[in-house]
């Protein structure tokens, strides 16, 4: 079985998995788009965030508070394998219906919250890391959708920063990382 969710997720995964798994050693401590992320940071933060999102998909409480330390053994290997039970997860139909108990959120805006998080942390790992990456239009799409809704929240609470103002021409994607708070043109020093 699938879902929109799991659809969206099935595009959005592959191409950051690749992206974990190009990250080297010697990348970790590089920065990122993400003032408070350095790649340690950020591939930390993206297994919480598959690990929780799973949870999520069964109704399950999670705990953000502690980011434990997964960059650790064969985490590219253990990232991908996260990132499969995650999609896995949200493929069952009856995952979308109600609301999450633990976030207090419609279950399919939680889902789209999962896709924002793969689309724009797989941008903030390229752009770190120096490595290719594109996104889907379908997955701007979904992306957009949520921050029609939720991004003015999301803002209220630190999950994004304040929206920038970019050039005209500026990309689908450029707009959108803008509303996240993010530089399009940002580059490593």
């Amino acid at each position: 079985m699938s879902t929109e969710i799991s659809d969206l997720l099935e595009r959005a995964v592959p191409p950051v998995t690749g992206l974990v798994a190009g990250v080297r050693d010697e990348q970790l401590p590089q920065a990122t788009p993400c003032a408070a992320f350095q790649v340690r940071d950020l591939l930390n933060h993206l297994f919480q965030v598959t690990r929780n999102f799973r949870l999520l998909a069964g109704r399950e409480q999670v705990d953000w508070s502690v980011t434990p330390d997964a960059v650790t053994g064969d985490w590219r290997q253990t990232f991908a394998g996260d990132a499969r039970t995650m999609i896995a997860a949200w493929s069952d139909p009856q995952v979308l219906d109600g609301v999450s108990p633990g976030m207090g959120l419609p279950q399919r805006t939680l889902g789209l919250m999962m896709v924002v998080d793969m689309v724009v942390h797989g941008w903030d790992l390229a752009q770190a890391t120096g490595q290719p990456y594109q996104v889907d239009e379908a997955l701007l799409a979904a992306a957009a959708e949520f921050l029609d809704t939720m991004g003015d929240m999301g803002r209220t609470m630190g999950a994004f920063g304040p929206e920038i103002t970019v050039a005209a021409g500026t990309g689908r994607l450029g707009r959108l990382l803008a509303r996240t708070g993010r530089d399009p043109l940002w580059r490593p020093v």
